[in-house]
């Protein structure tokens, strides 16, 4: 039988050996703090992870821990063929704040079969990390449709004033003004943005990205 405790010990283990107080110190995310937090780099985070086999039941008990180095492992050591709809709350409820989301988008959500369908489902959500996530995750799908860049301004109307939205509509717009089919419905949706803090980030960031497209 799998011993979770004493995988996660080990890891843990070997993630310590590479802490760094004063990054973790000088760290920057938009976001809650991590309860534990050893400043090891995202690059020695992801090397750790992948000298894991992938563990699906593992990646989900280290999501639970409170230490921000197992969580972003978790996203790594997962199965992303094994998240459904109903187990998609689960990982949710773990995004606390940016980091997480594109940790989270880029490892797991990206790589999964049922990434659009989650992003219906996460774009829905109160918490705007979460959203984010989302948006980083439509923002490395090549096949988007319009119904994926749709709900684009109603997502900017809730959070006018987020960072990490802006961040992210401009990452999925960018990617679906890459096909040519969806160039129009880009600059629909630039056109009706309000005129709230993030929808001038994104209309200045898409600009120049339409200009020299």
């Amino acid at each position: 039988m799998k011993d979770n405790t004493s995988n996660m010990i080990s890891l843990l283990g070997k993630m310590r050996k590479q802490m760094n107080g004063a990054v973790a110190d000088s760290m920057f995310y938009y976001g809650q703090d991590y309860g534990l937090n050893y400043g090891v780099s995202l690059p020695t985070i992801r090397s750790i992870a992948k000298e894991w086999d992938k563990d699906h039941e593992f990646a989900l008990y280290l999501l639970r821990q409170q230490v921000r180095e197992l969580k972003l492992a978790a996203m790594h050591i997962a199965k992303p063929e094994m998240i459904s709809i109903e187990e998609a709350q689960t990982w949710a409820n773990a995004i606390i704040n940016s980091e997480i989301a594109e940790e989270c988008a880029f490892a797991l959500l990206s790589q999964s079969p049922m990434a659009m369908d989650i992003y219906k489902l996460w774009i829905a959500s109160e918490n705007e990390y979460v959203i984010y996530a989302a948006l980083m995750t439509a923002a490395r799908n090549t096949s988007l449709t319009t119904d994926i860049i749709a709900p684009i301004n109603d997502i900017v109307n809730r959070y006018p004033d987020s960072r990490p939205i802006a961040h992210g509509v401009v990452a999925v717009l960018a990617n679906a003004y890459s096909q040519a089919s969806l160039q129009e419905c880009v600059k629909t949706v630039i056109a009706q943005l309000n005129n709230s803090n993030a929808a001038q980030y994104i209309r200045e960031e898409m600009s120049w990205r339409i200009e020299f497209n």
